[in-house]
């Protein structure tokens, strides 16, 4: 029988999607039922004053009960990670980060008999050996990353702690995630979003994958209903559990320039791909997103042209105010 989702924690609330998704669940659940939580302090803005915000490290245990216990917490929104880019350059640290925050979480989950976590997964998850067309639910994960390893590892963990315990840990497969609203937070597929600030401020960019770099990618009103659609999903529809394909869009890096320049006609892109090249190509190009259509009903809304006109009439007035950055 599934427990009811009343108050939501939330940790690594200052990131990309985090910063996003938090003010949509306090939106729907009340400011004062949904706790942000980050390493970093809390802001001065909008998300630090509109609800309650714990500065605490996930790897912290005794910390991220703690928080979990002083607000009567009973779903734990995992965020917190160290993506792929930026954990290449230090795999301990992200193998530290990512797999023992996601056990902190499970295990606070287990002991508290929380009602849900949901950890998000990564098209990271898939590498050599999967097709790249149309990627399946189940097939091989090699990944070529720590991030990826780190995702593997933490599906099977998700579904370990659902079969052993009878914890409700949900997960999905975020593509590449693509924001109006905050910067990317050092992931392989932040050229998809970089581009368009680049491309309204000064008409160029230059890129770090190659022209015919072709991956999933989702708009983030998308993601933060996708996310928020299987938290509220009827447990006793889920077969799967911690691994869900979600599926948007695909494009490759120059049909994405190529949407910009029906905008902004005089915009030049250069293509100097770098080692975030070699990942890229390790992923799938599009993936099949059955089960989740099936099991929870998701359906996204945007395709590259209605983002694209979203994204750039939105960056467009906050480059007018001086805001673009902030």
């Amino acid at each position: 029988m599934s427990k009811t989702i009343s108050k939501i924690l939330v940790t690594g609330a200052l990131g990309q999607i985090g910063s996003e998704l938090t003010t949509e669940l306090r939106r729907r659940y009340g400011d004062s039922n949904v706790v942000a939580s980050d390493l970093k302090p809390g802001p001065e803005g909008e998300l630090g004053q509109a609800g309650p915000f714990e500065q605490v490290s996930v790897t912290d245990a005794e910390g991220l009960t703690a928080v979990c216990i002083r607000h009567n917490i009973d779903t734990i929104v995992h965020l917190a990670a160290i993506l792929s880019a930026t954990g290449e350059k230090d795999p301990l640290a992200a193998w530290h980060v990512n797999m023992t925050g996601l056990i902190n979480a499970l295990e606070i989950a287990r002991d508290l008999e929380l009602a849900q976590v949901l950890c998000p997964s990564s098209i990271a998850v898939f590498g050599a050996g999967c097709p790249r067309d149309n990627t399946p639910q189940e097939t091989v994960l090699k990944p070529s990353t720590i991030y990826g390893v780190t995702k593997v590892a933490g599906e099977l963990l998700c579904d370990y702690y659902v079969g052993r315990y009878g914890v409700d840990a949900r997960g999905l497969r975020y593509p590449g995630i693509v924001s109006a609203e905050t910067l990317p937070g050092g992931g392989t597929t932040d050229y998809a979003v970089e581009i368009y600030y680049s491309a309204v401020e000064n008409g160029e960019y230059t890129c770090f994958v190659s022209e015919d770099t072709r991956l999933p990618m989702m708009y983030m009103p998308d993601c933060i209903k996708g996310t928020i659609d299987l938290m509220e999903a009827d447990p006793d529809r889920l077969i799967h559990h911690g691994d869900f394909n979600m599926g948007s869009m695909s494009f490759s890096a120059g049909e994405l320039a190529a949407s910009i320049r029906e905008h902004i006609p005089g915009f030049r892109t250069t293509y100097r791909p770098d080692y975030r090249q070699a990942i890229a190509d390790s992923w799938p190009s599009s993936i099949d997103d059955t089960a989740a259509r099936d099991e929870w009903d998701w359906r996204p809304e945007y395709d590259l042209q209605a983002m694209t006109g979203d994204m750039l009439a939105k960056l467009r007035t906050r480059h007018e105010a001086g805001l673009l950055y902030r």
